[in-house]
């Protein structure tokens, strides 16, 4: 068996992608590989792969000890996404900064899961030849479209009003996901239900703290903060709503977009760059409150639309699933994987 083990503190702090991709990573070796993948986590026993899915200081200081095997390391922010996420002192933002590159260069391989962000980490000194492209994923068993009948029973249970036209949001509150935006339209269109499942994860660090904690503690009589919501009833969430919702300004691979995927939910992404290269033609993009709105008319109004849009989603679903493949590059560990090198684990 080959031995991995996983550096991760990913689930410490509720409420994050990146706490869902390790989970969900997880679950798929540890299902479709108990025979050939020995899980380790968090421990300095030897091993042949240390794979660090987030970048805690003692983490780094373990790539300096012996016995550590292979370095594998997940790309799930470079400095530029953290921006209008987290507010720091300049000195220490340019420090943090410094320690996240200095990590990833600790790494013998780097995998990203948006590709655009191959080039953003060769101009910040990695060698392309260390970095792989591979998307996120989710579990179809955990996220699927429900019947009609579970859907009202959810939105009993939610106590959402069974003829509202729900709009969705999903991911930490901060300026950073658009947030300001989502509640502009909640504002703008008092006849629609709007949710956002998220909270502040970070606290006080949180860009834009006051000022969004004074929505969140007092918002608009149509606009829903449930707080972090535990992810195995997020698709009870997904199943409620008309229509997903995620107006974010940057991203690297959003699990909320393919969580809505998986359960059918037509899906609105905010019209930039990095989408276009992973999801471009399964999504709807629309600039701003006055695109939003628009689209989410369409959704409410054209029911022919939605239907068909729909039917294309749930062929998108199959069609991405079947590409979410892991692929390692483990050219120096000992030839007992029997499918040869690289390893290709297929969902």
């Amino acid at each position: 068996m080959i031995k991995i083990t996983m550096f991760s503190a990913a689930e410490t702090v509720p409420g994050q992608g990146v706490g869902s991709a390790y989970r969900e990573l997880v679950n798929l070796l540890q299902k479709k590989f108990p025979k050939e993948l020995d899980l380790q986590f968090n421990t300095l026993k030897k091993t042949d792969i240390s794979h660090y899915h987030t970048i805690n200081f003692k983490y780094f200081l373990s790539t300096f000890l012996p016995k550590r095997g292979r370095k594998l390391g997940y790309v799930h922010f470079i400095p530029e996404t953290l921006e209008d996420s987290i507010k720091l002192p300049r000195p220490i933002k340019n420090m943090f900064y410094w320690y996240v590159m200095t990590f990833y260069k600790r790494m013998d391989h780097l995998v990203v899961v948006n590709p655009t962000f191959i080039d953003k980490l060769v101009d910040l000194g990695v060698k392309r030849e260390r970095v792989t492209y591979i998307p996120n994923f989710v579990a179809k068993e955990t996220f699927y479209p429900m019947t009609a009948e579970e859907k009202l029973d959810v939105r009993n249970k939610l106590e959402i009003p069974q003829d509202a036209f729900v709009i969705l949001g999903v991911g930490q509150v901060q300026e950073r996901k658009g947030i300001w935006d989502f509640i502009a339209l909640a504002e703008a269109n008092p006849n629609w239900h709007f949710i956002w499942a998220g909270g502040f994860s970070f606290g006080a660090m949180t860009a834009g703290y006051e000022e969004l904690k004074k929505v969140v503690d007092n918002p608009p009589a149509n606009l829903h903060f449930p707080g972090i919501v535990d992810r195995s009833l997020m698709n009870d969430y997904y199943n409620a709503a008309d229509v997903f919702l995620l107006p974010s300004f940057t991203e690297l691979f959003p699990m909320s977009a393919l969580e809505a995927f998986s359960t059918g939910t037509p899906t609105v992404l905010r019209d930039i760059e990095l989408y276009r290269a992973i999801l471009d033609g399964y999504y709807v993009p629309a600039d701003g409150v006055r695109g939003c709105k628009k689209l989410c008319n369409n959704f409410q109004k054209m029911k022919h639309f939605q239907q068909s849009y729909l039917k294309k989603r749930w062929q998108h679903l199959i069609v991405i699933q079947k590409r979410m493949s892991l692929k390692f590059g483990w050219t120096s560990m000992r030839n007992k994987n029997k499918r040869g090198n690289p390893c290709h684990v297929v969902i």
